[in-house]
């Protein structure tokens, strides 16, 4: 992927895009060691998933270490045997509780009210750009950008990837839902608003799926992020690598540079588990980096369709839209730049968060339509190797 975005979009947004995609490798690491660590600790060993408790940081520590491991021995091989398996438990979870919301609990869930879309939130958090950042892969990953050109090279024809790519992620979409309508009818039960992202995971498997059904989720829902926790170290480990002619031959430079990456993964790890919003703050990081790598993976797709005379506008609108979520959501939150409130005004206001990314998104397209235009040929001349 790094290749494609120098080639069309030019070094210096390659330059940023480097920086912006190591730091969301990292951030994924991170994100998924927490999660199935947790899972693990609370579901499977039965112990509270706190920072005060040992067991937690030496699971965390196990999964790290597990790693360390794929980084020598070619585990993702033996893994991709029975990976399918695993998929199978959280699509048939996905289905269950989707069929259990449909022949039991809907009446627990709120009607659907455009009039009142945009002011439903409990805190009054706008559903723009505050939904889009919160679903996260459910609708739009950078991530999955990353993984995509390594993924093309497993199929035999160009026929499958509809297949491969399209309809898997509306198949995440869907499954993203279906959870989320699960976790929403808990919430309208009575089920603290305050309570764990882990932690639902439990209640909503053990409500649909009942004791075994939760089980072959939850252990789902723990081993799909491991080994996607797993693609991110190695992925970042790999580009790095490429980036500074760093030789992966040898095992020892493999570790040596992934125990470099497991360090500050460690060390947010740690802030994350040790402050009580700290996954929330965590997420958040994730959610925006992650969005905001897919627009430059959308402007690749749109100058590479300009050029080549098809709708550009299939990736283009997209990418504009995710532009100005991301960049509306960083500039006004606390996390991020806090201008509104720096600005002075009212609390809540996105006024000039909304202005500011607008005006950025309409650069977006400019670029994405001047780059196709003005060097189309250069491009066209430049050979990936």
């Amino acid at each position: 992927m790094p290749k494609l975005i120098k080639k069309y979009l030019g070094g210096k947004v390659f330059s940023v895009y480097n920086i912006i995609v190591w730091i969301l490798m990292l951030l994924v690491g991170v994100v998924f060691v927490y999660t199935p660590g947790d899972l693990i600790v609370s579901e499977i060993i039965g112990q509270q998933a706190v920072a005060t408790n040992p067991t937690t940081w030496i699971v965390y520590a196990g999964i790290f270490l597990y790693y360390v491991v794929a980084t020598i021995f070619p585990i993702d091989a033996i893994i991709g045997r029975v990976y399918p398996v695993f998929g199978a438990f959280l699509i048939i979870s996905a289905v269950g509780i989707f069929s259990g919301i449909l022949f039991g609990g809907g009446q627990y869930l709120n009607n659907l009210q455009f009039s009142g879309m945009f002011s439903q939130h409990p805190q009054g958090l706008p559903f723009i750009p505050v939904f889009f950042i919160t679903v996260a892969c459910g609708i739009l990953s950078g991530f999955h950008a990353t993984q995509n050109t390594l993924i093309a090279r497993t199929v035999s024809s160009e026929k499958e990837g509809k297949t491969t790519f399209f309809n898997m992620m509306l198949v995440e979409g869907f499954i993203a839902m279906c959870w989320a309508g699960g976790a929403m009818i808990l919430f309208n039960q009575g089920t603290d608003m305050a309570t764990s992202a882990t932690l639902m995971v439990g209640l909503v498997s053990r409500k649909f799926l009942g004791s075994i059904g939760a089980l072959f989720a939850i252990i789902g829902v723990i081993v799909l992020p491991i080994t996607s926790g797993d693609t991110a170290f190695r992925g970042l480990r790999l580009m790095v690598a490429e980036q500074f002619n760093i030789d992966q031959a040898s095992a020892k430079k493999r570790v040596g540079l992934s125990i470099a990456f497991f360090i500050p993964a460690a060390f947010i790890l740690y802030i994350a588990k040790t402050n009580p919003a700290g996954f929330s703050i965590l997420w958040r990081y994730f959610a925006f980096t992650n969005q905001f790598v897919g627009t430059f993976a959308l402007a690749t797709i749109s100058v590479y369709l300009y050029i080549n005379g098809k709708n550009y506008l299939v990736s283009l609108i997209p990418g504009t839209f995710y532009m100005f979520v991301t960049l509306s959501f960083i500039f006004n939150a606390k996390i991020g730049f806090n201008l509104d409130t720096l600005l002075g005004l009212p609390a809540g206001s996105y006024t000039a968060s909304y202005i500011l990314a607008a005006v950025l998104s309409v650069v977006y397209i400019w670029f994405v339509r001047h780059r196709a235009t003005s060097q189309k040929d250069q491009i066209l001349q430049n050979v990936l190797s």
